[in-house]
């Protein structure tokens, strides 16, 4: 095998490829990065057995069929270190592979490209294109309720909801959770269809997404998702187990609406929570007509309150949140305004953008 190409066209598939590589793994082979070279096409695959990522680059110059591993953090750090302007040759020679630029020359190990395991394609597999924007701002929207290392393993990732021309994310850590739809044009799903994509599935596919209305297809099949552009190619196990019933954990009924500034109740909140407890971050919310206090307290006895106008018009009621959840919430609604919906002291809350509820936002209280 042997190809050239520049370095600006090799430097950021080659980025995307190694972040899905593990530092640490049990089988050598997994640490390197598949490099193959067929039909002038370059192809680099990146794998942990959990997801695996292949980036392709199109050869101007002439170039040998084949394929090679080698060690992908290596490869990487000397084509960082190469000028911007460098051209790359890179060429098999039985166990070692020679990387070549200007005056520099650098002879990495290989392993065999038959020893890298490969996930196949799954020809029953269902196929939707979507928006890779859209894709985005689902992820985005939802990504920060999911759990982190959680015994219930379905809870460590995102539902995946197609239905009708619907396409929805959910993620929940059983604290908060995160809910966020969007109509697709021409998508027509007429027997609801759920996946749970585990988190570093979903992280490592938002970063590879354009923000631009170009189609990525997805395939679903009965234990992976592929997505796949022009450029790229990701897979992702999916998670066996059964994801809550999210229609049931959204509130309806609350009587009681605020509507407050997005900016303004984030910068109370953030002020609030510097004297709150380290380990709980809780705030009590007190509301009452016109008005909003955040009242926040620790163990060495110090207190922060602080009070806004919102638009409020009902009894008072005083809730008590943990405010990082708050925080994660404004952070990633759009709108100028928000709105608190709530029943009461012991119900969990529905927050939403006031001029777009397509996400919406369940947040439990806290008793403080």
């Amino acid at each position: 095998m042997q190809f050239s190409l520049a370095r600006e066209q090799l430097i950021k598939p080659l980025q995307l490829v190694s972040g899905v590589v593990e530092k640490r793994q049990t089988l050598p082979v997994l640490s390197n990065v598949l490099l193959e070279v067929e039909a002038n096409m370059l192809s680099l695959t990146g794998t942990d057995l959990e997801v695996e990522l292949v980036g392709r680059v199109e050869l101007s110059e002439p170039a040998t069929e084949g394929a090679i591993t080698v060690p992908a953090k290596k490869f990487l750090d000397i084509v960082r270190s190469l000028p911007d302007d460098a051209i790359i040759s890179l060429q098999q020679n039985e166990e070692r592979v020679q990387v070549v630029s200007g005056r520099s020359k650098f002879t990495l190990s290989s392993l065999a490209a038959t020893e890298f395991p490969n996930i196949e394609n799954d020809a029953e597999a269902e196929q939707y294109q979507l928006p890779q924007n859209v894709v985005s701002k689902l992820i985005e929207a939802t990504a920060f309720a999911m759990a982190q290392q959680d015994v219930r393993y379905y809870l460590n990732g995102m539902l995946v909801e197609f239905h009708n021309s619907t396409v929805r994310t959910v993620s929940t850590d059983g604290h908060r959770l995160a809910m966020s739809a969007r109509h697709i044009e021409g998508l027509n799903v007429v027997e609801r269809k759920q996946v749970i994509v585990p988190r570093k599935g979903i992280l490592e596919l938002n970063r590879l997404l354009e923000d631009s209305d170009s189609t990525v297809q997805i395939d679903i099949s009965s234990s992976h998702l592929r997505a796949v552009t022009p450029t790229f190619s990701f897979t992702t196990k999916l998670v066996d187990g059964k994801f809550p019933d999210y229609e049931r954990v959204i509130p309806r009924g609350g009587d009681k609406e605020m509507v407050g500034d997005r900016q303004v109740l984030k910068s109370i909140f953030s002020r609030a929570a510097i004297l709150s407890n380290e380990k709980y971050r809780g705030v009590r919310m007190s509301l009452s007509d016109g008005n909003l206090v955040v009242k926040a307290n620790n163990p060495e006895q110090e207190e922060a309150e602080v009070a806004i106008e919102v638009d409020y018009n009902g009894p008072d009621i005083e809730v008590g949140f943990n405010v990082s959840y708050l925080l994660d919430v404004l952070n990633v609604i759009n709108g100028e305004q928000v709105r608190f919906v709530m029943a009461d002291a012991n119900s969990s809350s529905l927050v939403t953008d006031f001029d777009d509820d397509a996400s919406q936002y369940v947040v439990m209280p806290m008793r403080l």
